[in-house]
């Protein structure tokens, strides 16, 4: 009698324990799945030079993934830019503002300009699931036309610096990996 009360106690308290623990995990989880998607469709790049960084450049893809084949919806990032001196720089969503402009950086999806950008505030709702969001940073809602294919590239260019590219794709990376074994 006395060794089962005391099993019966163990698993108890076990079970007690256990769903406890599991139960904060899962909201947890929950809580931030938001953050943790966007977080995947994520990318940086930076300009530098001796003296620390230039710009650096984040963008977070905006795709929900569907199954419709004829799927023709354009692509939607939000780009935040931090300039080491925001007093001198220019950034532009159009590869036509660089020409004869040292102080200009331009961001374009292979090639294409922007077809709409939006500046956000800092205190917009739609960064709050987007990493690296900075009070001193600023932070655009782009638009680019429609690509068909399922990976491209957002670059980041200058006439002095060149170019930093920031790799996407619509379906996951570790698709267009070569294979371990």
């Amino acid at each position: 009698m006395y060794r089962l009360f005391l099993g019966l106690m163990a698993i108890a308290l076990f079970v007690g324990c256990s769903s406890k623990e599991e139960q904060a995990l899962m909201k947890s989880y929950t809580d931030k799945i938001k953050y943790h998607k966007h977080l995947q469709q994520t990318e940086k790049t930076e300009f530098s030079d001796e003296n620390g960084s230039i710009v650096i450049v984040t963008a977070t893809y905006m795709y929900t993934p569907n199954y419709d084949k004829n799927d023709l919806r354009d692509e939607t990032f939000i780009i935040g830019v931090q300039f080491d001196d925001s007093d001198t720089k220019h950034i532009y969503f159009d590869a036509d503002k660089l020409e004869n402009n040292d102080d200009a950086y331009t961001v374009t999806l292979n090639g294409k300009k922007a077809k709409k950008v939006e500046k956000l505030t800092n205190s917009d709702k739609r960064l709050k699931g987007i990493s690296f969001v900075t009070e001193w940073g600023d932070y655009y809602l782009v638009t680019y036309p429609h690509n068909r294919g399922k990976k491209f590239k957002l670059v980041l260019e200058n006439n002095i610096y060149g170019k930093g590219m920031m790799h996407f794709a619509k379906v996951a990376k570790f698709v267009f990996t070569k294979k371990g074994f």
